[in-house]
């Protein structure tokens, strides 16, 4: 595996580790082919029940490595087929994953880099974090998702302003805007991101999927829709050994202990 991402798996929790510092973890094809390897590897990996993704040095990930991008232009390539090619099936398979993904933003996200943080299901960021969409910057429309999951997040209109404007957010804006959804010290980013990650790692992972895929649903569907895929994932968790024991460790006052099946 190419040493361009990085993955880890302890105490339930498997860590993607986007791994090119010195360039800002700036994505090349091969680090794309790397990130959609581990994102499918961490999704299959019974051991990990919670992901983090993150980034090495300095930044989280500055978007598509433009030196690359630059080569490609000159030599007629365009954008190499590197949207449908890579982009999109990393963003479907960290938003898809069956378990709780928690973005570590420990630096800059910008473009693509953004877009992954969007994907994922929590984010945590450090005080020194920055976000930019960046796409109409160098004259391209939004991909990686984002057109999906940034109005999600903030609304339409004020997805339109970050895509149109392509105005850098301070850690605390992101915050404000619902981004992220904490922003700590960036000394203590990364164990503040395990906390959660091991927090989730701990609970009823058939559950947390199944409030995924409930809301995916209902995003894109009425609720008369919603309603009944509602009473299908309850049906599915309602079977589970967690549930069940879950129930009964309330009955009789415990703590309960999940397995995630």
């Amino acid at each position: 595996m190419s040493e361009t991402v990085l993955y880890d798996v302890t105490d339930g929790v498997g860590t993607i580790t986007l791994n090119r510092p010195d360039a800002m973890n700036s994505l090349t094809a091969e680090m794309k082919g790397a990130l959609l390897e581990t994102v499918r590897r961490a999704a299959s990996d019974a051991s990990a029940r919670a992901v983090i993704l993150t980034g090495a040095g300095r930044a989280f990930c500055a978007g598509q490595d433009l030196r690359e991008h630059a080569d490609n232009l000159a030599a007629g390539r365009g954008l190499d087929g590197t949207v449908i090619k890579h982009y999109n099936p990393i963003v479907l398979a960290l938003a898809g994953m069956a378990k709780p993904v928690v973005a570590a933003v420990n630096g800059v996200a910008a473009g693509a880099g953004a877009a992954l943080v969007f994907a994922c299901d929590l984010a945590v960021a450090s005080d020194k974090s920055r976000f930019a969409t960046a796409f109409t910057g160098i004259g391209l429309a939004p991909d990686s998702g984002m057109s999906w999951t940034l109005q999600r997040l903030v609304g339409r209109a004020k997805a339109a302003e970050l895509l149109l404007l392509g105005e850098p957010l301070k850690a605390p804006e992101a915050l404000e805007l619902g981004l992220v959804n904490r922003v700590v010290p960036a000394d203590e980013l990364a164990p503040a991101a395990v906390e959660l990650a091991r927090r989730l790692a701990a609970g009823p992972t058939v559950a947390y999927a199944a409030v995924k895929r409930a809301l995916d649903h209902a995003a894109a569907h009425d609720l008369a829709s919603a309603l009944e895929r509602e009473a299908v994932l309850q049906d599915e968790c309602a079977a589970t050994a967690d549930h069940q024991n879950a129930t009964e460790a309330f009955l009789k006052k415990q703590q309960p202990v999940f397995e995630g099946r």
